[in-house]
């Protein structure tokens, strides 16, 4: 199932991608929120009772006009954690190696001693919203990323369940200004964590390996690759993460980048497209 907010504060879901309807009247069947529910996104938080009713009655919900010029907010409206997965991919790390004076030698080492970082929630947007620079005068980067959506609590899980508590994907966008400071300053930008267009759920992709990433900039391929290709793969990252932090539904993964981050400036527009999860314009201003 295929599941996002459209601008309006419109639920949709869909079955195949291209039949979509609008889910928003289900929403208030459902189990409302305490305010000890955590730090938790609500929708994410109760996604299998969504599921179910919207299973039940998808063919009697309102049909939805989604159209190529939709503006897809982000699919997880509330996350608890933006959490980053740096030099995850060999390709990127020796892309970084011969171009020092872009991307700095503040950070050495493999990925586990370099640890992951948090960007702020506040960055988060969805496709249809876009990007925009904040510092035209420094160099901002692209990093298209597959990002994992937690669909329930848990600390300390083992690498082998560790995939259950996936509630889904979607793509991720994560934007970064270049420079000295650390990560989470120059990832924390305004509008610099682009999640959509919308969440796939994690039943329709139980293996993502294969899936084919790209990401190009006004027309012209940026990025390739494969979550394959992962230094530590996305079950690794769960547990991990989880031996330090509780994760939350809605929390949000970006597994990382491969080759291929360039510089993107106002009136630059970005197709980003992941195999089985989706595909997204995203403007520069």
């Amino acid at each position: 199932m295929k599941l996002g907010w459209l601008d309006g504060r419109t639920f949709a879901a869909s079955l195949d991608g291209r039949t979509w309807r609008d889910a928003t009247g289900l929403l208030s069947k459902v189990t409302q929120p305490s305010i000890w529910d955590g730090p938790t996104d609500w929708t994410i938080g109760h996604l299998p009772e969504i599921r179910d009713r919207i299973g039940d009655s998808f063919h009697s919900l309102p049909e939805l006009d989604v159209g190529a010029n939709a503006c897809w907010l982000a699919p997880v409206v509330r996350p608890g954690k933006v959490i980053g997965i740096p030099v995850n991919y060999q390709d990127h790390i020796d892309e970084v190696a011969v171009n020092l004076e872009t991307f700095t030698t503040r950070y050495t080492g493999e990925i586990r001693k370099q640890g992951y970082f948090l960007k702020a929630t506040s960055s988060v947007v969805g496709a249809g919203e876009g990007v925009v620079v904040r510092f035209p005068d420094r160099e901002t980067h692209h990093e298209l990323e597959l990002a994992a959506i937690i669909g329930r609590k848990g600390t300390n899980i083992g690498v082998d369940e560790a995939l259950s508590y996936i509630a889904g994907y979607c793509i991720g966008l994560d934007m970064v200004v270049r420079g000295p400071e650390d990560r989470s300053m120059r990832k924390s930008l305004d509008t610099y964590s682009v999640l959509g267009p919308y969440l796939t759920t994690v039943d329709e992709l139980p293996d993502v390996s294969d899936l084919h990433m790209t990401l190009s900039v006004n027309g012209e391929q940026r990025q390739s690759s494969y979550p394959r290709d992962m230094i530590v793969n996305i079950a690794e990252q769960i547990a991990w993460i989880s031996e330090c932090c509780t994760l939350w539904p809605g929390d949000v993964i970006m597994t990382g980048t491969s080759k291929g981050v360039s510089r993107v400036v106002p009136g630059d527009v970005m197709t980003c497209a992941i195999d089985g999860v989706g595909s997204m314009t995203v403007n520069v201003r």
